[in-house]
């Protein structure tokens, strides 16, 4: 197979896997801790909308940032207070996250902005750009792996490389620090941690902060990195998809990833296999080639949700006992 597709392959699965692994990463830390988070997709899409309605106005990629993190965890905080504080239904306060970061993007985008929900283009100053601007150009005559080592693995910014790194460092949090212990403690037996001193409200609240700050990161990828201005829906699903990749990976930060690269791939494929005529059957409709992701979504949930075993404490809220 040709070096240069390879190349071109690998790095497109990077770019499209990344936001998918922020926010995987993100709702597995909730659900460790026996949160179950729905509203993944909300968040990142409100995040998105933050981070292009901030990067536009004041032309700062540490204000878009910012602002992206500060909304989804505030919408995190928002999913605490219902859950965790009130005991409400966790799956309906995710839905609910949902339908208001859906509507509300669009609205204040009409009326901030006056262009159909859409926020102005950022600047070229703003966009996170390629953290080594000159390895394609210096790799590209190195003979068999130039074009996989320059274009597939260091064309890339900064924040695909973080969204890497953040998974060894996710499991070395999980599973090799005393907080770690804590939080997977409060998703298995919320009663024996509270039995130990350790305040249950507390443990979840800090992991939904976590939770909010890294699904900010997701969506603030897609405006700053992927796109250059946020517009109407412009997740198109992938916080279900993140949903779907960890459930794929039993909870664990390394199955999650390779799920969410596997996710990447297929819409990297989408996006090479469109008006391509394969032997024998022709030019495939850009339909078909499109919803591939959201196939595999659905056929992952539904042959491992059942296979998968979720905390024991996922979904239930904690009621103390006096």
């Amino acid at each position: 197979m040709d070096e240069v597709f390879v190349g071109a392959m690998l790095a497109s699965t990077l770019r499209m896997s990344t936001p998918l692994i922020f926010c995987a990463l993100a709702g597995l830390l909730s659900e460790r801790s026996g949160v179950v988070d729905i509203g993944l997709e909300g968040k990142m899409l409100f995040a998105a909308f933050a981070a292009g309605a901030a990067g536009a106005v004041y032309g700062s990629t540490a204000v878009a940032l910012l602002a992206a993190m500060l909304v989804a965890t505030t919408l995190s905080w928002l999913h605490g207070l219902a859950c965790v504080s009130h005991r409400g239904d966790q799956v309906v306060s995710g839905v609910a996250i949902n339908i208001i970061a859906a509507g509300m993007t669009v609205v204040l985008g009409v009326a901030w902005f006056a262009q159909g929900g859409q926020t102005p283009p950022v600047s070229s100053q703003v966009r996170i750009t390629a953290l080594f601007p000159g390895a394609v150009s210096a790799l590209q005559d190195l003979p068999l792996l130039g074009a996989v080592l320059g274009d597939g693995l260091l064309s890339h910014n900064a924040m695909v490389y973080l969204a890497l790194l953040l998974v060894p460092a996710v499991w070395w949090l999980l599973f090799c620090t005393r907080f770690g212990l804590r939080l997977r403690a409060v998703g298995e037996n919320p009663q024996m941690v509270d039995a130990a001193g350790v305040s249950v409200k507390r443990l979840r609240y800090t992991t939904l902060t976590l939770n909010g700050m890294l699904c900010g990161m997701a969506g603030s990828y897609l405006v700053l990195a992927q796109n250059a201005s946020f517009s109407q829906n412009m997740t198109a699903g992938r916080g279900f998809m993140a949903l779907a990749a960890l459930i794929f990976g039993r909870w664990r930060p390394l199955g999650a990833m390779w799920a969410c690269l596997l996710f990447g791939f297929l819409d990297a494929a989408a996006i090479r296999l469109q008006g391509v005529k394969l032997p024998g059957i022709g030019e495939v409709p850009v339909q078909a080639i499109q919803a591939l992701p959201y196939v595999l979504t659905v056929v992952l949930l539904a042959g491992f949700i059942g296979k998968a075993v979720a905390p024991q404490a996922l979904g239930r809220p904690y009621i103390k006992e006096h």
